[in-house]
């Protein structure tokens, strides 16, 4: 009889803990689940699926991430994101160029987290804990103005972490990550990564740290020319499969990630609200 009570009591009590809204992010990538299709194409603003992350790849190095519980960050946001009138939740910016950050964000937006310092050398050292959706940051050094100088900790490498996945954009990045901030970094399923080869990363140094990260689904952005493009992905086709997904946007779930790391090759494309 005592037994009996006990599980009840441990039912009830189970029964009233509060839901959790974000689901634990490990940053460890699974393998593929057979028979399902681990990318899946839809619309900016369309309903998402639970446990599901919508990448939109908008500009240059601007992407808008959108969750399933309607939280939506542009990243290294330069204050266009199409002629529509949408308002996302976080916006994230670097300011190595102009093409990366604005002066003048929507004063409408909540919230607007800057890669960098006040001008000390210091940490932008964000954590952001909206519930659904946590955003931390890891620093790094970029060449000063007209490459004279190092800028101690004036980008940030933006982390969000989402449905179980860690979703990393690497910003304007100028060096690769020392020990502790591939340790800060952690796990990265999915990295949207700058492949220009001369103006961030060189080419060999990125695709040396890509190597390392292993992540599941690298997306490359801030290119200038499809020759430009092309030359990183025939650099990397030896351990990447490569997927031209035609289109601009993609989903993505921790469970059905790649078993393989894979390029998936974005169209940019500005939001619009019509249909396809």
């Amino acid at each position: 009889m005592t037994r009996l009570i006990l599980s009840v009591l441990l039912i009830c009590f189970a029964q009233a803990l509060p839901a959790q809204e974000r689901t634990p992010s490990h940053c460890i990538a699974v393998a593929d689940v057979p028979g399902v299709s681990y990318v899946h194409q839809a619309r900016f603003a369309q309903p998402l699926p639970d446990e599901t992350v919508r990448l939109s790849y908008v500009d240059h190095a601007t992407f808008l991430i959108e969750t399933a519980g309607g939280l939506s960050v542009a990243t290294d946001y330069t204050g266009f994101l199409g002629v529509v009138d949408f308002v996302p939740d976080v916006v994230t910016m670097n300011h190595a160029h102009d093409s990366h950050w604005t002066a003048f964000p929507d004063p409408r937006i909540p919230n607007v987290l800057k890669g960098w310092g006040e001008g000390d050398g210091s940490p932008a050292n964000h954590r952001l804990d909206l519930g659904e959706m946590l955003i931390r940051s890891v620093s790094t050094d970029i060449r000063s103005r007209f490459g004279t100088g190092v800028e101690e900790n004036g980008n940030s490498i933006f982390v969000f972490e989402i449905s179980g996945l860690c979703i990393g954009h690497l910003g304007h990045l100028h060096h690769e990550p020392s020990a502790e901030q591939y340790a800060a970094l952690g796990r990265l399923d999915v990295v949207m990564a700058p492949v220009d080869g001369g103006l961030t990363l060189p080419r060999p140094t990125l695709i040396k740290m890509l190597q390392r990260l292993r992540s599941s689904i690298v997306i490359p952005m801030h290119w200038f020319g499809r020759s430009n493009l092309d030359l990183f992905v025939e650099e990397m086709r030896a351990e990447f499969e490569v997927v031209p997904v035609g289109a601009s946007f993609l989903e993505v779930s921790l469970q059905r990630l790649p078993g393989r790391p894979t390029l998936m090759i974005l169209e940019p494309e500005y939001l619009r609200l019509d249909d396809p």
